[in-house]
């Protein structure tokens, strides 16, 4: 019984809406489950409905788009509104934490960082979803989901599978992060202790290990509010209120590699996005067949292709300096295909579990994807 089938009994079902659950197998051996909502609580006239992926952020899973009420979480408001929807869960979290050979106590099962979430875990779930429904479908990402989708578009990827994609909290750029625990763990991932240290390949927030890490980074700084960990990582958010947090820390946070964490510090150091830094030339070279390793240009994102994104001006992880370097990577895309869109008061988490977001949010994302039906 995979823990898939949790998700649409606890969190779908129970508001009416038709749910089912897909597993896909990557080429790298790593077992994804994934959940579909495929119509509104009213059901449509059997007209053709438009697929639609969302893919979620770090140290979370895909039931982040669920978890506040039908009128204030986006699944279901995008599946209301007409679209079949597709709920990701990237390898490692709950509804992913299988392997065709290797269990997560396995220290191999977590030898990847989040360029193999472009290479493997992304083209496999877009690839599901479009030979099922046969059509091209929106991609939605927020956080860690933008990433991946922004460095696979520069690779000239998955663009062509697409109709259009929405990024919340754009990540490409991190040297301005601003969030004190961020900083303090991206100095300490860059030491790299933890990998060697702790002895620990996942770094997952519930392990003791890692509790007693954060306690410690936390209790060394007095700007770290060691009970309000969400905001100390995301900036504060403005418009959470306690149930939606409450249900929040429910169900997550949820495990990513250690490697994952090391890479992201790699780019907050480097101001540069790249693959992942193995640290010295001939890892490097083996890996990459040269001593550093290759960019993410994203300035190679096609021009044409549709992108809608979305930042706030609290966010201390998607910081508006960074959002705004990653903007003068797309100055040459076409401006009828980039719409830009900017919420003052908003944090990091107000984009998925906000009870505003509808307004602030998603109510200009869906006018854009029907305008690139």
């Amino acid at each position: 019984m995979s823990h898939g089938v949790g998700v649409c009994e606890s969190a779908v079902r129970p508001h009416g809406y038709k749910c089912e659950e897909f597993e896909v197998t990557t080429d790298d051996g790593y077992i994804l489950g994934i959940q579909r909502i495929p119509q509104g609580r009213i059901e449509g006239n059997g007209m053709k409905r438009q697929p639609i992926l969302l893919q979620h952020g770090l140290l979370v899973d895909g039931i982040v788009w669920i978890l506040n009420s039908p009128e204030q979480s986006l699944a279901f408001i995008l599946a209301d509104n007409g679209f079949d929807v597709w709920i990701a869960n990237t390898r490692g979290t709950r509804p992913s934490r299988r392997h065709v050979s290797l269990s997560p106590s396995d220290k191999a099962y977590w030898a990847w960082s989040w360029d193999e979430l472009v290479t493997h875990d992304l083209p496999t779930t877009i690839n599901l979803v479009s030979k099922y429904t046969g059509q091209k479908l929106h991609y939605v990402g927020h956080s860690l989901g933008t990433l991946i989708a922004l460095a696979s578009f520069s690779e000239r990827r998955l663009e062509d599978k697409l109709k259009s994609a929405a990024l919340l909290c754009p990540v490409a750029y991190l040297d301005h992060m601003q969030t004190p625990l961020g900083i303090l763990g991206a100095k300490v991932f860059l030491g790299e202790i933890l990998s060697d240290g702790l002895g620990i390949a996942e770094f997952n927030p519930n392990n003791k290990k890692v509790s007693s890490f954060l306690s410690m980074l936390c209790n060394s700084n007095p700007s770290v509010n060691c009970y309000d960990l969400l905001s100390s990582f995301t900036g504060n958010n403005c418009c959470l209120n306690a149930s939606s947090i409450e249900v929040f820390l429910k169900y997550e946070p949820q495990p990513t590699s250690i490697k994952t964490m090391i890479h992201l510090s790699q780019t907050f150091r480097d101001g540069v996005l790249t693959k992942y830094d193995y640290g010295n030339e001939e890892m490097n070279t083996e890996r990459y067949g040269q001593g550093t390793p290759p960019a993410y240009n994203l300035s190679n994102i096609p021009n044409g292709f549709p992108l809608y994104l979305i930042h706030g001006g609290r966010d201390l992880l998607s910081d508006v300096q960074d959002v705004k370097h990653l903007l003068d990577d797309l100055k040459f895309h076409d401006k009828k295909q980039l719409n830009v869109h900017y919420v003052q008061n908003y944090a990091h988490a107000d984009f998925v579990i906000g009870v505003s977001a509808k307004q602030m949010v998603y109510e200009s994302m869906i006018a854009f994807l029907r305008h690139h039906q």
